[in-house]
């Protein structure tokens, strides 16, 4: 057999090992979610192998800053075909257009890549930790892309980093995605992990503003622990610019925590409009129960 007919095969496979779990699913949960799992993690690979080529492609004829922002979109829909999870903007979109930027944004889980593929704005770059560079797939196409990586380890190779990202930011005026929170949270409530630094310090050494971007608590979507993993839609808010003209490194911290508190705010609120949302329902049920 021919390496086209192998791969051919290994792609029908795990394809009907995935529909059969979302049969299955109808009865079990736990299937669904499996299936789920598995086909966000094929859409993961082939929008990798994708990127890698469209990062090609676009590098040769002058556009490969945009490659990350293509291949985010890509990724975008086709998840929502392979899993039927959706993130929506439901406020401040205008907001992703300001260039350059340094767009925060609260981590859950993994799914925030497909997060990523809904806000995303073309020329922008995200950062990651260093090991992931060493991905296949994933790990090409970041490096292809020129995606900053961190190396949490090593202070002084991590601050070389964020200078040269921040050069890049000034001279090509390309955007950088970062999660301050560090790691995932994977928490079943709307709270975030504190904040490190490296983006605050970053937006002040380039002079550009941080752009907030709050994502509501999805456990309704994805919960691992419980293995929980459904369709449906996810709540966006992008928060307005927050300039940094004129501060300095001992404004940093003030910035880290006037930040984090507003992303909180906006956190809670989304929970607080569910469960108001929630109760109206349950409300109106009851209503149209006695009146019957």
């Amino acid at each position: 057999m021919s390496l086209l007919s192998y791969i051919t095969t290994a792609v029908g496979l795990y394809t009907a090992v995935i529909i059969s779990l979302y049969v299955v699913g109808q009865k079990m949960p736990r299937a669904a979610f499996f299936a789920r799992c598995l086909a966000a993690y094929g859409s993961l690979i082939f929008c990798a192998l994708y990127g890698v080529i469209a990062s090609i492609v676009l590098r040769l004829v002058g556009y490969g800053r945009i490659s990350q922002w293509a291949t985010a979109r890509s990724f975008k829909w086709v998840m929502r075909i392979t899993t039927g999870v959706w993130f929506d903007i439901v406020e401040g979109q205008e907001h992703l257009t300001t260039r350059p930027a340094v767009i925060i944004g609260n981590h859950q889980s993994e799914l925030d890549v497909l997060m990523l593929g809904a806000v995303f704005p073309p020329y922008c770059s995200v950062t990651a930790k260093k090991s992931l560079k060493y991905v296949p797939f994933l790990g090409w196409f970041m490096t292809l892309s020129q995606s900053v990586f961190i190396d949490r380890a090593n202070r002084e190779t991590a601050v070389k980093a964020f200078d040269g990202a921040a050069e890049e930011m000034r001279v090509h005026k390309q955007s950088v995605f970062i999660f301050p929170e560090g790691t995932r949270s994977y928490s079943d409530k709307p709270e975030l992990l504190p904040f490190k630094k490296g983006a605050f310090h970053l937006a002040v050494k380039a002079g550009v503003p941080v752009v907030p971007v709050v994502v509501e608590n999805y456990t309704h979507i994805l919960a691992p622990k419980k293995y929980r993993f459904n369709a449906g839609s996810i709540k966006i808010r992008v928060l307005p610019p927050i300039p940094t003209e004129g501060l300095t490194a001992d404004d940093v911290d003030n910035l880290t925590k006037t930040t984090q508190e507003s992303m909180l705010k906006n956190l809670l609120e989304f929970s607080n409009t569910e469960q108001v949302d929630e109760t109206t329902s349950l409300r109106n049920g009851k209503s149209t129960a006695v009146e019957i």
